[in-house]
């Protein structure tokens, strides 16, 4: 069961502008030692939940009251190789669902669709992983397309790398704050990003998002599994091109889903050539194994 804020009784308190300092003994797998995690819980007058993981497990606790009810989130230490951990908050599982006001729906995300943008996917993982490889390179401007939970983004911006993230999801950049928050990182910029934009007729949906839109070109764009759905109308390359440099690379990492083949039909109409490396990890005590693709596109 998720361990409803304020339902257990802490071990120990304390109180430091505005934050409640708490530490629970939360109950483990069968056979697992006990697992115990620091919290920093936001007061009610306080800003958004502001959390920090000190040990290692999984902690749950509910989704705060604003600007969504309904929801449940889980906190976890995610290894990356190469790189200090990242402590991230993401959605419990794929069943939770909160568009009380229909503003998802407005922007195309509909209620299966709801959840996927705030779980942690081996894809994401994978990208994040090639992120933490990747020398950073002065005036490189990178962009994460469907950045979801943003793990790469996370990534590169703790290694000093120009990166913005960018989601349609009208929650994507609430959790992006409080993940940057957990793991002590500057501000990340992120952006609304809706593939079905187009300069001459604005926004596709009605709803005008609460974060600013994205602008601008990149020299580096990159996704994890971003092909799960058709794209018959090619909105995802027409994204890249809006977005990308003359001169541009574009990174997919891709569960070798079956809509491949169109997509890079229409990168190389855009003048990409494209590379394929086989993705292929055993399963490790810390991450499932993986099979997929590395897609490289240049210009």
């Amino acid at each position: 069961m998720p361990l409803r804020v304020g339902a257990s009784i802490p071990l120990c308190q304390a109180t430091n502008v505005g934050i409640s300092l708490a530490v629970w003994h939360l109950a483990s797998p069968p056979g697992a030692a006990p697992t115990t995690v620091r919290w920093a819980l936001s007061l009610p007058d306080a800003g958004p939940l502001a959390s920090r993981v000190a040990a290692s497990g999984v902690a749950y606790c509910d989704a705060p009251k604003d600007p969504m009810p309904g929801y449940q989130l889980k906190l976890e230490r995610i290894p990356i190789p190469g790189v200090d951990d990242l402590h991230i908050r993401s959605l419990l599982d794929r069943q939770q669902y909160a568009d009380p006001d229909g503003s998802a729906l407005r922007q195309g995300v509909s209620s299966g669709t709801w959840p996927l943008f705030g779980l942690l996917w081996p894809s994401g993982h994978e990208l994040a992983s090639r992120m933490a490889r990747h020398p950073v390179q002065a005036g490189q401007r990178i962009l994460e397309m469907g950045c979801g939970l943003a793990l790469a983004s996370l990534v590169a911006h703790r290694r000093g790398a120009d990166v913005t993230a960018t989601d349609c999801h009208p929650l994507a950049g609430m959790f992006l704050r409080d993940n940057v928050l957990l793991n002590h990182l500057p501000e990340l910029p992120y952006r609304h990003g809706q593939w079905a934009l187009t300069d001459e007729e604005g926004l596709a949906y009605e709803d005008v998002p609460s974060s600013p839109v994205l602008e601008g070109r990149f020299d580096l764009l990159m996704g994890s599994d971003l092909l799960y759905e058709r794209d018959d109308g090619g909105m995802l390359p027409s994204f890249i091109e809006r977005h990308a440099q003359p001169q541009a690379q574009v990174w997919l990492v891709d569960p070798s889903r079956g809509n491949r083949a169109a997509f890079n039909r229409r990168m190389e109409s855009l003048g990409f050539a494209r590379q394929e490396d086989t993705l292929s990890r055993p399963a490790t005590a810390e991450r499932p194994a993986y099979a997929g693709r590395f897609l490289t596109y240049q210009r």
